[in-house]
Parts: structure tokens; C-alpha cells; sequence
């Protein structure tokens, strides 16, 4: 079991659900550093990322995506949302940031081409110093996700999902899986997620894990697992995402490797 407690109040009621999830400060400082390392190796360099094959930068601990101006696609842009959250906790952006309106990189040749910049210095120190906010906007992702999650489901589908939800959130280890998944791979709701009408997000692997599951957390990393294979093989042959398969099934084992 990790180190980090992460204080949470969860509620379920029937089908219709209060969730609350509340992160202390400190902890709010370990899992941001967990997800750091997950995404960025833990560097300062991993803050600011554009991958081979993507149309997108990678921003921040959890390598939000950021689409440069007209650019369109089927994964959620999530970098304008927490910069909205940021700004809100009084996070002092620096000044060009602060008045883009976009992405400012066309490519990711212009993207590298300025990876030594002021602009780009900048932005790096700020998301350095921001990774403890960043984790609480993505705890509350977590938190808005789960009605989202259950808006199209069966009953049969929203109990099964309460209860494998609950039991996960239930310890540390199994609230962070969730946490960094959701970050990871999405919620899962969004129609244009899809390879093939197959989805890859946190809805799509608990739909797979029996409610009555011995061990939900490995078998939610086994889901996941399956998920993600499948999103490989439904994926354009032109992307090759089977470049990142390798290092997508070794995150998902640290869910449960000891600290």
C-alpha cells in the first residue's frame, strides 16, 4: 500500500449519488508527484511534451491536451479547463498564457523549436509550481464523472459500477487508480472517443470488473489492460499506437506495485 492517505467522504444514494472527495494539501502533494512520475518521469522537461504521431502539446503533471487553433480531434482538450480551474485559486499565470487564446505551437516542430524559449521557460516553472492544484482539479474530475458515467447505463450497469466504484474508492491505492486513469485515458463519455464505437475511458473498464470481484484493483488493472489492447487494435493504422502500448501497461502495473 502506498504511504499517501487520501481523506475522502463518499455517499451513494440509490442510483441518484451525492459524491464529495476532498484531497488534504499534503496528500494533494503526493499524488500529484505520482502522477507526475506516471506522465513526465518526474522532470521538469516532461512538464512541456508534444508526442510523436499527436496533433496536440501535453501539458502539466497529467499531460493535459492543449489543440493548436482550428486543430480538431476525438480526444477532450483538457488544458484550457485547468487553466479556468487555476485561475480560480488565484494561480497567478504568466502573462502571455494569460492572454492566449490558444495554443501557440502550429506543429511540433514549432513546438520544439521553442522548447528552450522564455515563453516556454515560463510556462514550465508555472506548471512546476502549480502540481499540487493540478491534482486537485483532477480529483475533481473524478468527482463530476461519476454521474456523467451513469447518464446512458442500464440498471443493472449503473449498480454494478456504484459498487465497484465504491470499493475502489474505498482505499488509497484503488482511489488513486482511479484518479490517474481518469487522467490517464478519460472518462469514457465522450462520443468522440471512439475507435470502431469501442471507448477506452474509466467507463469502459469498470463496465468489465464483476461487482463481486475478490481484488476490484487488479482486477481493474486487468480491465484496463484489455481496454487499452482493444483501443490498439480498433486504432487508424496511420496513428501507430502501438508505439505507446509497452509504456501504457507499465503504468497501469504500478497501480498496484508497492511504493
Amino acid at each position: 500500500m502506498r504511504s499517501y492517505v487520501i481523506a475522502f467522504v463518499l455517499s451513494l444514494f440509490s442510483l441518484s449519488r451525492a459524491f464529495s472527495l476532498s484531497i488534504a494539501a499534503e496528500d494533494a502533494q503526493k499524488v500529484a508527484e505520482n502522477i507526475w512520475k506516471n506522465e513526465c518521469a518526474g522532470t521538469m522537461e516532461g512538464l512541456t511534451h508534444w508526442n510523436k504521431g499527436e496533433n496536440f502539446a501535453s501539458l502539466g503533471i497529467g499531460h493535459f491536451i492543449w489543440f493548436p487553433t482550428e486543430t480538431k480531434e476525438p480526444f477532450q482538450e483538457t488544458f484550457p479547463a485547468l487553466l479556468h480551474f487555476l485561475r480560480k485559486q488565484g494561480a497567478a499565470l504568466p502573462n502571455w498564457l494569460n492572454s492566449s487564446s490558444g495554443c501557440p505551437w502550429q506543429s511540433r516542430e514549432a513546438f520544439y523549436a521553442d522548447i528552450h524559449s522564455s515563453k516556454m521557460e515560463s510556462l514550465r516553472q508555472f506548471l512546476f509550481d502549480t502540481r499540487s492544484l493540478q491534482a486537485i482539479f483532477i480529483a475533481n474530475r473524478l468527482e463530476d464523472a461519476l454521474p456523467q458515467m451513469m447518464e446512458n447505463c442500464s440498471q443493472k450497469e449503473k449498480k454494478g459500477i456504484t459498487t465497484v466504484f465504491n470499493r475502489l474508492s474505498q482505499k488509497p491505492d484503488g482511489l488513486y487508480a482511479l484518479l490517474d486513469y481518469l487522467n490517464f485515458k478519460g472518462s469514457g463519455t465522450s462520443p468522440k472517443e471512439r475507435y470502431k464505437g469501442q471507448g477506452w475511458g474509466l467507463l469502459q473498464v469498470l463496465k468489465r470488473i464483476p461487482p463481486s470481484s475478490e481484488d476490484p484493483l487488479i482486477d481493474f488493472v486487468q480491465s484496463a489492460k484489455t481496454v487499452l489492447i482493444q483501443r490498439i487494435e480498433n486504432s487508424p493504422p496511420e496513428r501507430h499506437e502501438e508505439q505507446w502500448l509497452k509504456g501504457w501497461l507499465n503504468r497501469l502495473d504500478t497501480y498496484t506495485a508497492p511504493a
